[in-house]
């Protein structure tokens, strides 16, 4: 019994001890978080500087219709009246981040509010998602993969 406790004892002693890995995990979850409401909302405003750098070069945005773009196709869409953002609003977000706080997952669920439709109702499309975004040392955190799909209102 008593080596019991004192195994226990060590067990619970070495859990309570943080990791440098989780330490570097936790604060890249909480940058990318920020990052994904930055983008959001850079998206919203058109902010093609900000949309540049946070778009990695491999890109690969698949819309919740299925749609597929790159990096150049995607902020050409913006451009172009394609995508149109009125308001992107998170409903939740969860980040997860691995590889001493290299690589992130990102899932959550969003609002965006679009134009209105040619009859004058609302556009509002509910959307869960999915981001992988990485941190390369020199760009900083890049979104490398973007898919969603439309949920019922």
């Amino acid at each position: 019994m008593k080596r019991f406790l004192t195994f226990a004892l060590l067990v619970l002693g070495l859990s309570a001890v943080a990791h440098p890995t989780d330490n570097k995990n936790d604060k890249a979850a909480k940058e990318v978080e920020a990052l994904e409401r930055q983008r959001f909302e850079a998206q919203v405003k058109k902010d093609y500087a900000f949309l540049e750098k946070v778009f990695s070069d491999d890109l690969i945005y698949t819309h919740s219709n299925g749609k597929q773009n790159n990096k150049t196709e995607y902020l050409q869409s913006i451009r172009d009246g394609k995508s149109v953002y009125d308001k992107i609003e998170v409903e939740n977000l969860n980040v997860r981040a691995y590889n001493d706080g290299k690589t992130a997952v990102v899932n959550g669920q969003i609002i965006i509010y679009q134009p209105n439709k040619p009859d004058g109702t609302p556009n509002v499309a509910h959307l869960k998602y999915v981001v992988v975004q990485v941190k390369d040392k020199h760009k900083g955190w890049q979104v490398v993969l973007w898919q969603s799909q439309k949920q019922a209102s």
